[in-house]
């Protein structure tokens, strides 16, 4: 009781608990938080969990399935953050933690940071590996035109492709740019062009801007979409300092909408020089090589003026060739004959019909020895085990009982008995003879006597 005589009132647990969670979440419901990442966590139910820390103290944090959803970058142990949310008291526990709403990476941006994260992402997949990148056709006839239909990317791609080469068909399929779903419109628009459209080659493109604004370029999925496309692609988005992600991953990457017109088809006046400039070397060429070709034939002409001159030197020719050829195998012919003449002594040296008798011979004498080496151990063998069987029947203990002694076992215990101390008068004993056995009682007990007097009663 208190001193003013008032009964003081006593908490419940859970009573405490709660009034202590009413406090917190009324006190702190929308507060801001400075601190380090630690034990951070990203289990499967999607959920974050992690500490907030700094030198002197630190405190539990969650951050749901459904706000981590908006979160461009992944959060990661040892990243000093800015955090919007408010206390929550868990009461089976008593704990308290953060439940978050935001997270703001300090020192750079949280785009910034999900554009590296994800970089080093798709780079570490192969995605930006240029030996996988699809070659562009020299001179497409069709090109689909994936952006904004309304925007400047599009009129600027379409003067440039007018200017240079009106023959291209065009295909315009409009996506948004811009905004939450323009990813997933473009990677969905990217999949039905590579299914239902004919065409040689594909354009993603739009119109400078922020990194806010470009943000659906940078998207993963959109990045999956452009190296699933078995057409290959073109990336042209915004001006020559905006690097998004499906520039790294597109088969060409264009600083701006009208330099992946200039890339993607030639002028035609330019062909036509270009044309122009092969047909004259061509005729050049071909005119070179009638010129040399008609000099051949004239030097051919005048050989064949009197061609029995011709013949006469062939014949001549062949003759030479015949001799040599007679004369070098009359000379083979004979080393052969000499090389085997001796195989033929060789053989007869070592023929196999005398080999085998001198073998057979040495087989068969050793076979002899073999036999009567093997019969002399086996009788040595035999005497030594005689032997052996003689001496242990003479230690059998059947050998000295049919020689007239006896063992004489204490009863019940069946002990052999060694020495008279151990049994008294009127004890039980069993006498073992050479056949049969006595049953007897100790009718008298003497003590040990001399060798003597134990020889004089034999």
């Amino acid at each position: 009781m208190s001193q003013e005589g008032q009964t003081p009132k006593i908490y419940r647990v859970k009573e405490l608990t709660k009034e202590i969670q009413d406090l917190l979440e009324e006190r702190f419901d929308f507060i801001w938080v400075e601190g380090e990442i630690s034990n951070f966590s990203a289990p499967v139910s999607g959920h974050y969990y992690m500490v907030l820390k700094d030198e002197g103290a630190q405190i539990k944090a969650v951050m749901f399935r459904l706000q981590t959803g908006y979160l461009k970058f992944t959060p990661e142990d040892g990243m000093k953050v800015i955090v919007q949310g408010r206390i929550g008291v868990y009461q089976p526990r008593g704990e308290y933690q953060l439940i978050l709403d935001y997270i703001e990476p300090m020192g750079v941006g949280a785009l910034a940071l999900a554009l590296e994260q994800l970089k080093k992402k798709l780079a570490a997949q192969g995605l930006f590996d240029e030996d996988i990148k699809k070659p562009l056709p020299f001179l497409p006839q069709r090109v689909a035109v994936i952006t904004s239909p309304t925007g400047a990317a599009i009129r600027d791609f379409l003067k440039i492709i007018r200017r240079r080469f009106v023959n291209i068909e065009i295909t315009i399929v409009p996506v948004r740019v811009q905004g939450d779903e323009a990813a997933a419109d473009m990677a969905k628009a990217l999949d039905l062009v590579n299914k239902d459209l004919a065409v040689d080659v594909i354009v993603l493109t739009r119109g400078g801007g922020s990194l806010e604004d470009l943000w659906a370029f940078n998207e993963e999925d959109l990045a999956l979409a452009i190296r699933r496309s078995r057409l290959p692609v073109v990336s042209a988005v915004g001006h020559e300092i905006d690097l998004t992600i499906s520039d790294l991953v597109a088969d060409l990457r264009a600083p701006t909408p009208s330099a992946a017109a200039e890339l993607l088809v030639a002028e035609k006046e330019s062909l036509i020089n270009r044309l122009n400039e092969v047909r004259n070397r061509l005729i050049s060429s071909v005119g070179i090589n009638l010129k040399y070709h008609t000099q051949q034939l004239e030097v051919l002409r005048r050989g064949l003026k009197d061609p029995r001159k011709r013949f006469a030197e062939i014949w001549l020719r062949l003759d030479e060739i015949h001799t040599r050829l007679v004369r070098a195998t009359d000379l083979l012919l004979r080393d052969l004959q000499k090389r085997l003449t001796g195989e033929e002594r060789a053989l007869l040296v070592y023929s196999p019909a005398s080999t085998i008798s001198s073998m057979r011979q040495r087989l068969e004498f050793q076979e002899t020895s073999l036999a009567r080496a093997i019969k002399g151990q086996l009788a040595a063998k035999q005497t030594a085990l005689s032997f052996v069987e003689k001496g242990i029947a003479a230690l059998s203990p059947l050998s000295i009982l049919r020689r007239g002694y006896s063992i004489t076992r204490k009863l019940p215990q069946k002990n052999v008995l060694k020495n008279a101390t151990e049994v008294h008068e009127g004890d039980q004993v069993e006498v073992l003879l050479a056949e049969g056995a006595l049953g007897c009682k100790v009718e008298k007990v003497e003590e040990k006597k001399a060798r003597g007097d134990l020889a004089r009663k034999f």
